[in-house]
């Protein structure tokens, strides 16, 4: 069997949004509709690579693939725009950003890339990345939108998980200065914000201590990231490894004869740190 091509699953697409013959529930759906199920495709992606399970990253790859097309589809049947303008967009910016790579602006160009350090790269992409908002704001100034200067933060999504917005927010903050110097100025004022959570805690005010545990979880993800771990996948193994140890606590329970309700808290324990001397 001949495999498959893109141009077989555009035509798919285009079947299952066909307004005579194709899927009820595929013809139903808008950009907005489908959003929770993009999401969830690249969380599964996420998980199949965190798993080293190559066979499922494959096919979840492909579900997110198809996200594309179907939001693709739709934007053709509205006339916005189509794949291939989805493409074309694509490597004219990556071709933009990567100038040591494209010195000419030209996919297929033989002169020979520029060497840069990896700063010098990152460098750079901000730099484009800066020019790029600025000439969509003159854009959106000659088509009559609202002027609105232009902002160092304004392309980093509402949308991203919370501790990865938080994240770029900062790196992106730091950029032009603003940033903690020291690891350990980071650390003065994590332990700044933990008393202010314990004066919020006493006064008993909701709104106040919802507050300073969002100050508390940003400067945690600060300091994330001037010691290089990622806060996102931090999180993520220790949600791992509190679901192992108390997989652990359960099974042993059920081997005598007990449930999770039947145990006290000092038997949990004991069993949680019998986990942990078995993971070391």
């Amino acid at each position: 069997m001949t495999p498959y091509s893109i141009d077989d699953l555009l035509y798919l697409m285009s079947r299952l949004r066909d307004p005579e013959n194709g899927c009820p529930w595929d013809m139903k759906q808008t950009f907005d509709t489908i959003v929770p199920y993009t999401l969830e495709e690249a969380y599964e992606v996420a998980d199949a690579i965190a798993k080293q399970d190559f066979p499922h990253l494959k096919e979840e790859l492909g579900d997110l693939l198809f996200q594309v097309i179907f939001y693709s589809q739709m934007g053709k049947e509205l006339q916005h725009f189509e794949f291939g303008d989805i493409v074309h967009t694509l490597v004219s910016k990556l071709i933009r950003r990567h100038p040591h790579v494209f010195p000419t602006g030209e996919l297929y160009s033989e002169d020979n890339a520029v060497k840069l350090t990896e700063d010098q790269i990152k460098g750079r992409w901000e730099a484009i990345k800066k020019q790029e908002r600025d000439e969509k704001a003159e854009q959106d100034r000659l088509a009559g939108k609202e002027a609105k200067k232009p902002s160092l933060l304004d392309d980093i999504p509402d949308a991203l998980p919370a501790l990865q917005r938080a994240e770029k927010l900062q790196k992106r903050a730091a950029t032009v200065g603003f940033d903690w110097p020291e690891t350990e100025q980071v650390l003065d004022k994590i332990e700044e914000e933990i008393a202010e959570l314990r004066e919020a805690l006493a006064e008993g005010k909701q709104e106040a201590i919802q507050d300073e545990m969002g100050d508390l979880f940003f400067a945690m993800t600060n300091l994330s990231r001037h010691i290089n771990v990622k806060s996102e996948i931090a999180l993520r193994g220790t949600n791992e490894k509190f679901t192992r140890r108390f997989s652990h606590i359960e099974n042993t329970l059920e081997q005598q004869g007990k449930t999770l309700k039947d145990a006290s808290l000092e038997e949990m324990e004991a069993l949680w740190q019998a986990a942990k001397q078995l993971e070391k």
